[in-house]
């Protein structure tokens, strides 16, 4: 039966709607029906976590035209977005140019779907669906978010939240035959033939990734994959090179409507062609001109960064590299500036003056805690981290990390004079959590709601640097004294002087904090993930029992003791023994034991001597989210501590 002419009218209209390029679409509120797609499952043949890609345009969803801004989004710096497109950092990419973002991709254990995750800080206006479709240009889908983000109501976001968006993804398998794959939102008039020619693969590598052209993808849910077959940023796809042709001022672009030929014997026509000969050289000498000061102030401002490094070694000569300083304890490696230009890219070089000033010099009444000082700089308060020159590897994972759970590197600073090295962090208003489970006034105003959250915020951070980096980073000091809260309680992961990239490394250079280190490592060297797990597991009986992790009386692990008393009897009366051996400060309130028992049965399966054995932070943060949702019937309204020490209602 023929539809009536304005059913069919309106289907037409909503089928314009959904074929509009994800940029272009209305920022309204408005929830269009639900998609299909949930991004690329994950694959029992495919190794997580891997580099990947996805394929961006510039200058869209009110994204400044700037690779800064672009890495932000995506948390890579604008050196690593450049990088990727083989691009000058000093160049600014045209409205709608495609560029390759660099993308970490894993694959979750309880997630049946692989993505690079995200940390988006929700403004004004902002749903699952807008930030999704216009932002992110529809290289996630707003049911995903929704998945990722199981304690969060779209439809009640606060200004500030972070919420962690899953950018679609995929890590190849041998049958693949690529390097990397590239997450494509198609675009309307596209087919598999134009973005094979677009990416030089061949159309048939493009079935055998998302399956048939027709059918199988729809423009609700453009997604697919795309395979580059070699080494970017040595290779480039045609779709971005030939963009990036525009932005190199020495190839300018071939123009594709050739300039009319004027075949004239008048004078008039010859007085014409002179002046248009003269207006040509006119503009080619202007246009030099432009160039070279361009290149003038490029060079310039090079040099100033070259000085703002190279000074560590009081020599700025031996082609711009400079050393560590010899009392650094790092051994006499030598770095190229060009090494950490990226981190020079991200973040603010401090002046010595600055620190000092912004400390009193230095002085204890600055100091918070060990080598780490309050500063006070342009009206803004940073924790200042003094040490000699041995921060190479520090800067080399901070500069690859950002979530909320983490404590935010601001800046750093090098002193030519002494040849120490400043890490400048955001300050984290609270102090340690071993100060407050310690400090019996505190530890009766941390109740169990903040605690578990505190719980849930250390799981949540080690997640990510466990499935969401690549290499692995391992933490390698988890510690109540290395796990920082903000003026609402959060917790976020501090101290990564002692990580490491990299997984099933063996050392024979053992360091740790006692009661903390797992057997294995303290044993065999081995450094995985699952040491982090262990010290974890210490943290939350710390959490639960207001005791240090090794007693000064005995000398004996918490961990042993909780063996002892707590894991060893039966299951059925585990409420009973850890009633008798909580916090006291817990016992006063009104504290369910089955939601405690519940941690501390986390706790033990994080203590495991075997490793193997020990669940993954993915798990453990699943279980815990679990218990919060249990207790919030029981516990009534969530209060959090202030910075003031104070009572507030959260």
């Amino acid at each position: 039966m023929t539809p009536p002419p304005r059913l069919a009218l309106l289907a037409l209209l909503l089928w314009c709607l959904c074929a509009l390029p994800a940029p272009a679409r209305s920022q309204s509120g408005a929830t269009p029906s639900p998609a299909s797609n949930e991004g690329f499952n994950c694959s029992a043949n495919t190794t997580y976590p891997c580099q990947a890609y996805a394929l961006y345009r510039a200058g869209f969803g009110g994204v400044p035209l700037e690779y800064a801004a672009i890495g932000d989004l995506f948390a890579a710096s604008r050196f690593m977005v450049a990088h990727a497109n083989n691009l000058s950092i000093s160049a600014v990419p045209a409205a709608g140019q495609p560029l390759l973002v660099p993308l970490q991709c894993g694959c979750p254990s309880r997630s049946p779907n692989a993505y690079a995750p995200m940390q988006y800080q929700i403004n004004a206006g902002d749903t699952f669906w807008i930030v999704s479709t216009t932002k992110l240009q529809n290289l996630t889908q707003y049911q995903a978010v929704e998945r990722v983000n199981p304690t969060l109501v779209p439809t009640n976001l606060d200004i500030g939240q972070i919420v962690t968006f899953p950018i679609f993804c995929q890590c190849p398998t041998a049958a693949d035959n690529a390097t990397a794959l590239v997450t494509y939102v198609m675009q309307p008039g596209d087919t598999y033939a134009s973005i094979a020619t677009a990416f030089a693969v061949d159309a048939q590598s493009l079935v055998s990734l998302n399956g048939p052209e027709q059918g199988t993808r729809n423009l609700s849910s453009p997604e697919i994959l795309v395979p580059l077959r070699r080494q970017v940023p040595e290779w480039l796809p045609p779709i971005v090179r030939l963009n990036n042709v525009s932005t190199t001022p020495a190839s300018p672009p071939p123009s594709t409507t050739p300039a009319p030929t004027v075949v004239t014997n008048n004078r008039d026509g010859v007085v014409t062609g002179l002046a248009i000969g003269l207006g040509v050289v006119g503009g080619l000498w202007l246009l030099q001109m432009l160039l070279l000061g361009c290149l003038w102030r490029r060079l310039k401002a090079r040099g100033r960064r070259a000085e703002a490094v190279a000074v560590a070694s009081g020599d700025g000569g031996e082609g711009g590299r400079f050393t560590k300083a010899a009392s650094g304890g790092g051994g006499g490696g030598r770095f190229l500036v060009s090494d950490i230009s990226e981190w020079l890219d991200k973040y603010k070089v401090f002046k010595v003056e600055e620190l000092e000033g912004g400390t009193g010099g230095f002085d204890d009444e600055h100091l918070i805690q060990g080598s780490v000082y309050k500063a006070y700089i342009d009206g803004e308060v940073f924790a200042v981290k003094k040490m000699k020159w041995d921060a190479c590897e520090e800067l080399k994972i901070l500069q690859k990390v950002n979530h909320s759970n983490l404590v935010k590197l601001e800046g750093f600073c090098i002193n030519s004079d002494t040849g120490d090295c400043y890490l400048v962090y955001e300050y984290v208003e609270n102090g340690s959590l071993d100060l407050w489970l310690m400090d019996r006034d505190r530890a009766r105003r941390l109740d169990w709601r903040a605690r578990l959250h505190i719980a849930l915020d250390l799981a949540h951070g080690l997640q990510y640097i466990h499935e969401h980096t690549w290499p692995r980073v391992v933490h390698k000091d988890i510690k109540s004294s290395n796990v920082l809260l903000d003026d609402h309680m959060r917790a976020k992961i501090a101290n990564f002087g002692l990580a490491k990239t990299g997984h099933n490394a063996v050392t024979t250079h053992i360091v740790g904090t006692q009661g903390y280190i797992a057997p294995e490592y303290l044993a065999d060297g081995l450094v995985t993930t699952k040491m982090d797990v262990f010290a974890y597991g210490v943290v939350l009986l710390e959490l639960v029992s207001g005791r240090e992790a090794v007693s000064d009386d005995s000398g004996e692990p918490l961990w042993a003791d909780a063996d002892e008393r707590l894991f060893r009897g039966r299951e059925e009366r585990l409420e009973a023994r850890v009633a008798a051996w909580m916090d006291p400060a817990l016992a006063e309130q009104t504290c369910p034991p089955g939601s405690v028992a519940s941690v501390v049965s986390v706790a033990k399966a994080c203590l495991h001597r075997d490793p193997a054995k020990r669940p993954s932070m993915v798990d453990v943060a699943y279980t815990l989210s679990k218990a919060d949702e249990s207790f919030g019937d029981y516990s009534g309204e969530s209060v959090s501590v202030a910075s003031s020490g104070g009572i507030a209602a959260r």
